[in-house]
């Protein structure tokens, strides 16, 4: 299921079927492994899905914060009083100011927190088919390629190293690149970088490449978003023929791809995309589409 500018996206609900059956049929067929004792059968790693208020708050700090910058930005425009609107530029300015790993470990630990409570919120399952493989792989960075994008790739807490849920060195310096924008916005800067996340530049990509420090991202980055199809819900979209560049650094630093997909994000939150040329060019070139989503209680 490949979409690109110079055809019509490839689409199919009955592919997207057929593989979540394979992956059930994984699941029901493999028992789950220990990562001390890597198996040549597939590795599943499951967490009871817990959506109880602890779960929901952490899910709410993680990814809430879209929402929390348009209501105060409302707010402030329209009924902030000039005490309450210099508090929140304020605020919002030390935010910036900051560096963006503020308050240090203390950060960071509220981040393994956040993937932790995510996991059990969304029910965390992970299978990794050969992870004797991945294991073996310990002199060089490994680039875990994940798709699909679709409204909001959250699943991106899973990479965090406090869930263990990669061998070897790859579970303790994996990381997630995302666009550089996230780390321009006050507030959700420091969420991000909490979890271990970066931004996606050709300096950072080399950087972690050349230091053996593996990593994931979204290939398809944006571009999905602006191709999704409303009317079309039992869709995937896939942008990836354009998507070379990181194959040749790969294939520079001699490091391996493992491709990843991960099912159950289409459908997990309720959106609007804003149609038109311009508000697409305004997407690509800031890194992401501005878009209204909205989760669990219509928030």
């Amino acid at each position: 299921m490949i979409d690109n500018k110079d055809s019509a996206p490839l689409k199919s609900k009955r592919n997207g079927d057929v593989m979540q059956k394979n992956l059930q049929e994984t699941i029901q067929k493999n028992e789950i492994s220990s990562t001390d004792k890597p198996s040549k059968k597939c590795t599943v790693k499951q967490t009871p899905q817990d959506s109880s208020l602890i779960p929901t708050l952490g899910v709410f700090i993680f990814l809430g914060w879209n929402g929390i910058l348009v209501c105060v930005l409302f707010y402030g425009t329209l009924f902030a009083t000039n005490v309450q609107r210099s508090i929140m530029i304020g605020l919002c300015t030390l935010s910036v100011v900051l560096p963006r790993s503020f308050p240090g470990r203390l950060g960071f630990l509220l981040g393994e927190w956040l993937a932790a409570q995510s996991a059990k919120y969304f029910g965390l399952t992970t299978v990794l088919e050969d992870e004797n493989a991945i294991a073996q792989i310990e002199d060089k960075a490994a680039i875990f390629t994940c798709e699909p994008h679709d409204v909001l790739p959250y699943y991106t807490f899973c990479f965090n190293p406090s869930l263990k849920l990669l061998p070897g060195h790859h579970g303790v310096v994996n990381c997630c690149l995302v666009t550089s924008m996230l780390f321009k916005l006050p507030f959700i800067r420091h969420v991000y970088t909490w979890i271990c996340a970066h931004p996606v530049d050709k300096k950072t990509f080399l950087g972690r490449l050349r230091n053996c420090e593996s990593f994931s991202f979204i290939p398809g980055g944006v571009q999905e978003v602006i191709l999704m199809d409303e009317a079309q819900d039992d869709e995937v979209v896939l942008f990836l023929k354009n998507r070379k560049g990181f194959v040749k650094l790969a294939l520079e630093t001699g490091s391996p791809i493992v491709p990843v997909y991960c099912f159950g994000v289409k459908g997990s939150f309720g959106h609007w995309i804003p149609r038109g040329e311009m508000i697409s060019k305004f997407g690509r070139t800031i890194g992401f589409l501005p878009l209204i989503y909205w989760g669990r209680f219509g928030i």
